[in-house]
């Protein structure tokens, strides 16, 4: 299988990936999940979720759609569709699974995923945590992670606006 194929392998809507996930657990995988729009890659979200799988022994990305995107961040987003974003994040080694949802919160993919470890940013209180609950009385784990000070899609977007960079 070429590398192209190999990306496109590790993207899917929910339903189709269940089966996949029950594999992994079935042998004692420690399944990682966190979520998010990931619209103009950068080197915030790698060290986030390098630091996310390397809490356990496989890295599944919500990813939302563009509609989602639309409704969560306004109507100029998303910069690149989902299918662009979709396929950038699978592109990385240590992602081993990406699955779109157009809900404006992964409860959905959640609920039936019951991961092993639930991963958001450190900005995130425990009770602000989409389905942290659920991951919890399932016994499961929640872990923040911090930020790198000075990257974010918003502030890179903001940039090539008042620097007239295009």
């Amino acid at each position: 299988m070429g590398f192209n194929s190999q990306i496109k392998s590790k993207i899917f809507k929910i339903d189709d990936f269940l089966t996949i996930e029950n594999q992994w657990k079935s042998i004692g995988l420690k399944i990682v999940f966190t979520n998010g729009c990931f619209d103009i890659l950068h080197l915030g979200h790698i060290d986030y979720l390098s630091k996310a799988r390397d809490l356990g022994d496989k890295l599944i990305i919500g990813l939302n759609s563009d509609e989602s995107v639309k409704r969560i961040k306004g109507k100029s987003r998303p910069i690149q569709d989902e299918n662009s974003r979709a396929f950038i994040l699978a592109a990385f080694g240590f992602v081993d699974a990406v699955i779109l949802f157009d809900e404006d919160t992964p409860y959905n993919i959640i609920s039936k995923l019951l991961p092993n470890v639930l991963v958001k940013g450190s900005d995130y209180a425990l009770n602000e945590i989409v389905g942290a609950n659920l991951v919890i009385a399932s016994g499961g784990i929640v872990e923040t992670i911090n930020f790198l000070d000075g990257y974010s899609s918003s502030s890179i977007i903001n940039k090539i606006i008042k620097e007239n960079i295009l």
